[in-house]
């Protein structure tokens, strides 16, 4: 099986999406990914996380990352239209202006 590596992108980030929601929206949006998640099942290898500010490293130096990217979950599947079979009717493109990446995740050569 190949692995695929899921960036969650959204115009908000998920340190602030998380500060503006109730305890009980908090619960709701974690039913709906744990939900997601059990459909997906044995295709999760890593479910991931809500990712804070990052840092971008240049050869000019440490910078904020300008980057949208609030999260992330590694799968496997037998091709990328499986994996992005897992993906279809995900919690993540509830929220208004995300979007999911999918990369392949690919083979070093000699190793």
């Amino acid at each position: 099986m190949t692995k695929y590596m899921v960036l969650y992108t959204a115009p908000q980030s998920a340190e602030s999406a998380m500060q503006d929601s109730s305890p009980e929206s908090a619960a709701e949006g974690m039913k709906v990914w744990m939900d997601w998640a059990e459909k997906a099942g044995d295709g999760i290898v890593d479910l991931g996380t809500p990712l804070g500010g990052g840092k971008e490293i240049g050869t000019s130096g440490v910078s904020d990352s300008a980057a949208d990217v609030a999260g992330y979950t590694i799968l496997q599947a037998d091709s990328m239209d499986a994996a992005l079979a897992l993906l279809e009717g995900h919690p993540h493109l509830m929220m208004p202006g995300a979007s999911i990446q999918v990369y392949e995740a690919l083979d070093i050569p000699g190793m």
